[in-house]
């Protein structure tokens, strides 16, 4: 295992040992590569370049007390980042391939690894860009899929400790109908303005309101929203909102709880009704929201200096399924050989 100072470690890149990459041309994929190299050569036509083709996901591998290496909800990846090829027209990567591409990476990474108790893991980035040369708006005929890993701390500095979200109206993050439902670069290229303004007024990250009317709520920029009003999780539902696995599998976990679990256009006027609040996606895990700030309105929504009894319980109920300290009674985790 490497020698790495593990406890501090940020959340962002850092080279490790081997990538895997495959392509799609001929009308059919390749076999997967091992690679050494953190650089790929592209025409200088790509569609990836010129038009946007590209989608990546994100998830982790987490190192158990048991010295087990445990991937969380692979498949779900591989069906989003195919939800998203079909929404771009790149074309899509088989399941079997994805998880083969996974677990190869991170056993050829194995000792980036971190070890158990130290609160990092190992992030994982598949990325797919559309690699065919094409000048006029159209989709490309070649593609390529590849998979590169880097060990990370937490994505907020704070950790588990709630930090402070603010609401601006004048930005959008995606369109109702357009690609803010797949995980695809423009999306985030669009949150960079306002994601800067929040840091540098002080805040963690943007709550965004739909792009349509500014009436409800809709994601945390790199998050989803949920909130915590007496027994109820309560989460956005939108055309716009990227589906988030880790939200998928928190309400799986509060229902478990015995918890009621309500998908709906949430208003933001009810952000006043939260007992607690927080955001969630596979880079944060879970982060609690200690306050949101209307900018507009100049009106500031309180929820606590510390984390929610709520979100406390369910974000160690889904760390303890992925570290293998909790039994994992939906199969959610796989285990790299």
């Amino acid at each position: 295992m490497k020698n790495l100072d593990w406890k501090n470690l940020a959340f962002g890149y850092s080279d490790t040992n081997y990538n895997v990459r495959c392509y799609y041309r001929d009308g059919k994929w390749s076999e997967l590569e091992v690679s050494d190299s953190t650089q790929i050569t592209l025409h200088m036509a790509a569609t990836c370049l010129h038009y946007g083709q590209e989608a990546f996901e994100g998830l982790k591998a987490y190192r158990g007390n048991d010295g087990k290496i445990r991937v969380f909800r692979i498949e779900e990846n591989a069906k989003r980042m195919q939800s998203s090829a079909r929404g771009i027209l790149m074309q899509e990567v088989p399941t079997e391939i994805f998880v083969e591409a996974i677990h190869k990476v991170v056993k050829l990474n194995e000792e980036f690894v971190p070890p158990f108790g130290t609160g990092a893991s190992l992030y994982i980035r598949p990325l797919l860009i559309g690699s065919g040369p094409q000048i006029g708006v159209k989709p490309a005929n070649e593609f390529m899929f590849m998979v590169f890993v880097m060990p990370v701390g937490p994505y907020f500095k704070a950790g588990f400790k709630p930090t402070d979200y603010v609401i601006y109206r004048e930005y959008d993050r995606a369109a109702p109908l357009g690609t803010g439902n797949i995980k695809v670069g423009g999306n985030y290229a669009a949150s960079l303005n306002a994601g800067m303004r929040a840091h540098n007024e002080g805040f963690s990250a943007v709550l965004y309101l739909d792009a349509r009317e500014k009436k409800y709520l809709d994601e945390c920029g790199p998050a989803n929203f949920f909130g915590i009003k007496g027994n109820s999780y309560i989460t956005p539902k939108s055309k716009s909102i990227l589906p988030s696995i880790t939200n998928n599998s928190l309400r799986q976990l509060a229902l478990d709880l015995g918890m009621q679990v309500e998908e709906r256009q949430i208003p933001v006027e009810e952000l006043a009704e939260f007992n607690e609040a927080g955001a969630c996606g596979t880079a944060a895990v879970v982060s609690p929201i200690r306050s949101i700030y209307d900018a507009d309105k100049d009106i500031r929504y309180f929820y606590g200096e510390e984390p929610g009894a709520i979100s406390q319980k369910l974000y160690q109920k889904l760390i303890d399924i992925q570290y293998g300290v909790e039994p994992d009674l939906h199969h959610w985790v796989s285990i790299v050989d």
